[in-house]
C-alpha cells in the first residue's frame, strides 16, 4: 500500500492510496487543476483513480469534487446525510453510499464517527493485507470507544490543527477560536500528540500531522509537542513529518 498526502489545510485536503488493484482518493479538497498535477507528479493519472471517498462535506474537503468527477466519471463514495448536504452531485451517477464497513476490491475501509460540525462527518482506518492507514483529522475529539480499532496500525494521518496559545491570542474572532477548540472544532497540537502516544505501538512506521493552520500552528510546533509528549510517556519513535498545504508527502 502506497499513501501520498497532495494537500492538508484549511485551504484544501486530499490523499491517495494506492494498492494492486485500487487508486483512490480520500476528500478532494483545492481545485481540480491542482489535484491532477499533483497525481502526475508522482506517476498517476486522475482518469486511473478508481474511487472518491469522502470524510464530511466542508468546501476544504470537496470543492474540487464536482469538476473532477464530470471530468473523469469517478466512483464517489459518501454517506446518505453528505450525498443530502452535497447539491454539485445530487444528479451525478456513479456514487455508493457507505454507512460503515466499506469494501473495494482489496480494500476495507472502516469508517467511524469523528466530531466535527458537519453532517455525519467521518473517519477512516484504510485496510489491505494485514496493513493499515489510520486517517484521523477535522474533529473535536477522538471517542474513546474507538481507541481499539486504532490502536498499533502502520500508517496514521492525524490531525494536528492549532496551537492553542496562538490561537488564543491570534486574530480569529472570538467566535471562531471558540469553534476551534470546541468538541465539534480541530484537534490542537497537545491533543493530538496525547491521543498518538496512547495509539502508535510496535508495528506503527510513520505519522503525518495532518490539516496545520497557516494562522494557529507551525511545523515546529506541532513537532515539538509530538516529541514533548513521547519523551513523558518514554517512547521512542521518532518517524514524524507535517503534511504540507500546497505540495505532496514523501510517499510512504
Amino acid at each position: 500500500m502506497k499513501v501520498v498526502v497532495l494537500a492538508s489545510g484549511s485551504e484544501g485536503n486530499s490523499t491517495y492510496i494506492e494498492t494492486d488493484e485500487t487508486k483512490l482518493l480520500i476528500d478532494l479538497g483545492r481545485n481540480a487543476k491542482y489535484i491532477k498535477e499533483k497525481l502526475l507528479e508522482i506517476g498517476t493519472s486522475p482518469e486511473e483513480i478508481d474511487y472518491i471517498v469522502i470524510s464530511h462535506t466542508h468546501k476544504d474537503h470537496t470543492s474540487a469534487l464536482k469538476t473532477f468527477v464530470n471530468r473523469y466519471k469517478t466512483t464517489v463514495l459518501l454517506s446518505q446525510q453528505m450525498f443530502y448536504d452535497l447539491e454539485d452531485i445530487k444528479t451525478y451517477e456513479n456514487i455508493i453510499i457507505y454507512e460503515d464497513d466499506i469494501y473495494l476490491k482489496d480494500i476495507k475501509i472502516k469508517s467511524f464517527k469523528s466530531s466535527h460540525d458537519a453532517p455525519d462527518a467521518r473517519n477512516f482506518i484504510v485496510e489491505h493485507k494485514g496493513k493499515s492507514v489510520v486517517y484521523v483529522t477535522d474533529t473535536g475529539y477522538v471517542n474513546r470507544k474507538y481507541f481499539s480499532l486504532l490502536k498499533d496500525k502502520e500508517i496514521y494521518l492525524f490531525e494536528s490543527n492549532h496551537d492553542i496559545e496562538m490561537l488564543l491570542n491570534g486574530p480569529y474572532p472570538k467566535w471562531l477560536k471558540t469553534r476551534v477548540v470546541g468538541s465539534y472544532g480541530h484537534l490542537s497540537n497537545k491533543d493530538s500528540a496525547f491521543y498518538l502516544s496512547k495509539l502508535i505501538g510496535p508495528h506503527t512506521k510513520k505519522i503525518i500531522l495532518m490539516h496545520l493552520s497557516h494562522i494557529n500552528n507551525t511545523e515546529e510546533k506541532a513537532l515539538e509537542m509530538v516529541r514533548e509528549t513521547f519523551k513523558e510517556y518514554d517512547i521512542n519513535f521518532k518517524e514524524v513529518t507535517c503534511a504540507k498545504r500546497s505540495s505532496i508527502t514523501e510517499v510512504v
